[in-house]
């Protein structure tokens, strides 16, 4: 990551900064481990649909996971393929499903009885057969933070494999749709390989039904939810692809002639962002010293949604010998609008730099204007 605070000095604050030459080598990485198998790489919006992020993700030949329409409409608005477009997500509307039937994506991935029934009787209406896979619930616990687990039988995510019967013969009298594939996803932030090892061995058995059944599958789509390194993403900014996908290679029985599909975000794009903001006031307490900055939980919402950690440093006192230990939090009229408590920091004071890491994804797209802050402002690394 490279971080030019020196140029920071003339900027308005807080602002989010991209590392492109990061994006870059990160896509080029992804690319590379995963073309080694054939594997095809969806690269999950949500996670960052900043314009020129997208792009730079398209040129990769990456696919676009979408969870809403406007997603699809954006990733196609960018030049994504629109034969590489899924369109997955719990709760689709009415509306939404129109735009991905006219659009002409690549398919649905749908998640319960009912919304199989709506895509069917949309198709229709449109005169066109929709191409769904279904969304199974693994019943895998990601090992990760529970607001962010999606693979576990009390989430809301997936068609529970004891209702295969049904849905089967509900999408085998559905005249509009074409069944494509199955598809998985467990969860975010997924740090232990060993959690990927076991929603392979569930994908395998649970191929096994669709086999006796003779039902073929032309696409697995096993998820994303690689995580990043929150607590050192100088010393590891791009993520152990070779790793990743040599998991799935070595645990995954995949069929005669099937493709392997993937949702990436996060391992993608975290690392390139930085929230860059300045320190507005020192505050010193009985107990507590708070260094209040200029962004808030407007710009970077993850640690009072999810309680999560972000490096941060002082780029104006790198190398100040004095330490201190600050809660470091933010303007906004909330006890949670917080990035941490009893960080040590070098000694800091208003007007200093301070860079937030890994606010590359979930940074910008979560961003909000409550408080009726201003927006988000955005600075390239090709532009400084």
């Amino acid at each position: 990551m490279r971080i030019p605070s020196s140029q920071f000095q003339s900027l308005e604050t807080p602002c989010y900064f991209y590392d492109l030459d990061l994006l870059h080598q990160t896509c080029e990485a992804a690319q590379k481990q995963s073309s080694k198998f054939g594997y095809h790489i969806h690269y999950a919006v949500k996670a960052n649909y900043n314009d020129r992020i997208l792009g730079i993700t398209r040129d990769y030949s990456f696919g676009a996971d979408c969870v809403s329409g406007n997603e699809v409409l954006k990733s196609i608005e960018v030049g994504f393929n629109k034969a590489d477009i899924v369109f997955a997500g719990v709760g689709k509307t009415d509306k939404e499903i129109e735009v991905g039937l006219n659009s002409e994506i690549f398919g649905f991935n749908c998640e319960s009885y009912q919304e199989i029934e709506v895509i069917n009787e949309i198709a229709g209406g449109l005169s066109k057969t929709a191409n769904i896979s279904l969304r199974i619930n693994p019943n895998v616990d990601a090992k990760t933070h529970h607001h962010i687990t999606t693979g576990l039988e009390e989430n809301k995510f997936g068609i529970n494999v004891w209702e295969l019967d049904d849905v089967l013969e509900l999408v085998h009298r559905s005249k509009n749709l074409k069944l494509i594939g199955i598809h998985f996803h467990i969860g975010s932030q997924v740090t232990d390989l060993s959690r990927y090892v076991e929603l392979c061995h569930r994908v395998n058995d649970i191929q096994k039904i669709f086999d006796d059944k003779g039902i073929a599958l032309p696409h697995l789509n096993v998820g994303g939810g690689l995580g990043i390194d929150y607590v050192n993403p100088i010393a590891h900014p791009i993520v152990d692809f070779e790793s990743f996908f040599k998991v799935f290679n070595q645990n995954l029985e995949v069929r005669h002639g099937q493709e392997v599909h993937f949702e990436l975000g996060r391992a993608i794009v975290g690392q390139c962002g930085l929230l860059i903001t300045k320190v507005l006031y020192e505050k010193v307490g009985k107990k507590k010293h708070f260094l209040i900055l200029d962004a808030g939980m407007t710009e970077l919402m993850r640690p009072a949604l999810y309680q999560a950690e972000h490096l941060i440093t002082n780029l104006s006192a790198q190398h100040e010998e004095h330490q201190q230990v600050y809660d470091v939090v933010g303007p906004i009229c909330e006890t949670t609008d917080a990035f941490a408590r009893d960080l040590k920091l070098p000694k800091s004071k208003r007007g200093d730099l301070m860079a937030i890491h890994s606010a590359g994804a979930y940074g910008q797209v979560l961003s909000n204007k409550y408080n009726l802050r201003d927006d988000v402002r955005v600075v390239y690394s090709d532009e400084i």
